[in-house]
């Protein structure tokens, strides 16, 4: 659509202009999905696909396919903002039943989406065995984000970030496993125990890696005197040097990046470079899940892939859609229950674990890459669709779960529960539980602590004002004593 102004553009141009557009589409399409109360990550995708080759054709398809780093690059910084929660003191409390219930989960996910993928849809073995492994993943972004909503708190709410932040390392290794499976049998090669067993080691290698670059974070961060706009640029680095040294190996930076983010908060216990990160990352994810949208062929959905089957996509995307959060909701739910977690927990954890987008598209982008052909887009088709679906009930049925269980409410009186009588034994007044229920509250905000920034601010800003009305600033006072 745009072509005539790509056509005398140089190359350079042609990429500035084109990241311009997927930006600002990014941003336009969630002034639609915030008035309908949608995600963002839907309307990154919405957006892509609107923009992308099957529809508007704005952008060349030589900017999608040199944009290929992206799905890796997106990984790090969503598996290094996971890696935060794996603290050791909350681990040592309930790592084995975070464990138990993750596994159960997860695989629940996955061996009933193979069910129906292989034997009742009759798709080939190596396609089941990927697209079964993805079902595995949960979105963290979506859970971290409602959970940040809502102000939950709990065992709940520490039972879910840690069963979504383990949830991604087992559909990690699931995936390493069925795609190297699925790459030897598209290739008519034979299978060995070989073949399964070195994906794992692998990602174990890339484990370790990921904490010696977590060590040397920790190093190169450490100086007081290391300004906020270094720090950020050491931690950028970071992640993209390791991911550079992932990509030469072919190998997902997910699983490294979550042991680099665990190695380094809890050697320093540092939750601000998280914080910073987190301000840094939103451009890179836009790009990616909008990347993602442009590579959407909806013509597809339609159509029966004879490289995997003779099902319509559209069909195995419903089911797929389907199955797994029954997958989810089983898994869990047997997983709460032989840990002995509390019914409020065992009933409603697999509400929560129901959104799915980042991490299953990013391994699906590089699934796609890895398959090739009618096999990589088949993928990346069902994926996508779903995962536009998982994004519109997904969040609402993660704040369903966290107020079914009790994690947070709107009451006051459970906000700031007070008793309800005096030492007297008389019982108090309406206006006295108020009085008292907003003296707990205001006990229970966290006390504002000012930085070097603001302070340097402030004091610039007092020096200014006294400069104005004609008196000595402040630093100059006791010279001039």
């Amino acid at each position: 659509m745009l072509s005539w102004i790509y056509a005398d553009s140089s190359p350079a141009a042609t990429a500035i202009i084109s990241v311009s557009l997927v930006l600002m589409a990014g941003f336009l399409m969630t002034r639609v999905t915030k008035r309908l109360r949608l995600p963002n990550v839907t309307a990154y995708i919405t957006a892509g696909i609107l923009i992308g080759p099957f529809c508007l054709n704005l952008i060349p398809q030589s900017i999608i396919t040199g944009t290929a780093f992206l799905p890796d690059i997106a990984l790090a910084f969503i598996a290094f903002s996971t890696g935060e929660f794996f603290r050791l003191e909350t681990l040592r409390k309930n790592g084995a039943k975070v464990v138990i219930i993750t596994v159960l989960e997860s695989l629940g996910a996955s061996l009933i989406v193979f069910v129906v993928t292989y034997f009742a849809l009759q798709l080939n073995l190596a396609f089941s065995l990927v697209l079964a492994a993805l079902a595995s993943a949960t979105a963290p972004a979506s859970t971290m984000m409602t959970i940040r909503q809502t102000g939950a708190k709990g065992d709940f709410v520490e039972t879910l970030l840690q069963v979504v932040a383990f949830d991604d390392i087992v559909a990690l290794i699931t995936y390493s496993v069925a795609i190297s499976v699925a790459v030897h049998s598209y290739a008519g090669g034979a299978l060995s125990f070989m073949r399964i067993l070195i994906p794992v080691l692998t990602n174990c290698a890339v484990l370790l890696l990921g904490v010696v670059f977590g060590v040397l974070m920790m190093i190169m961060l450490r100086p007081k005197t290391r300004s906020t706009d270094n720090r950020l640029i050491i931690a950028v680095a970071l992640l993209f040097a390791f991911c550079g040294v992932c990509t030469i190996f072919d190998v997902s930076p997910l699983l490294g990046c979550m042991s680099m983010a665990t190695t380094y908060i809890n050697l320093t216990d540092d939750d601000k470079l998280f914080k910073q990160l987190g301000y840094f990352s939103p451009p890179i994810l836009l790009l990616f899940f909008v990347r993602s949208g442009m590579s959407f062929d909806l013509r597809q959905l339609t159509h029966p892939s004879g490289s995997i089957g003779e099902a319509p996509l559209v069909v195995i995307g419903v089911l797929y859609f389907v199955v797994r959060i029954i997958g989810k909701y089983a898994g869990a739910w047997l997983g709460c229950f032989f840990t002995r977690k509390a019914p409020k927990t065992r009933n409603y954890l697999g509400l929560a674990l129901i959104p799915q987008a980042g991490v299953a598209i990013g391994l699906a982008e590089l699934g796609a890459r890895t398959l090739g052909g009618e096999a990589g887009a088949a993928l990346l088709t069902i994926i996508l669709s779903s995962s536009v679906l998982y994004e519109l009930i997904g969040p609402g049925c993660a704040k369903l779960a966290l107020y079914l269980s009790k994690s947070y409410s709107t009451k006051l009186e459970d906000l700031a529960p007070v008793s309800e009588t005096a030492p007297d034994g008389k019982e108090k007044t309406q206006l006295e539980l108020l009085i008292e229920r907003i003296q707990k509250i205001q006990e229970d905000l966290p006390l504002h602590t000012i930085n070097e920034e603001e302070e340097a601010y402030t004091e610039a800003a007092e020096n200014q004002l006294q400069g104005m009305r004609g008196e000595i600033p402040k630093p100059y006072r006791e010279e001039v004593r």
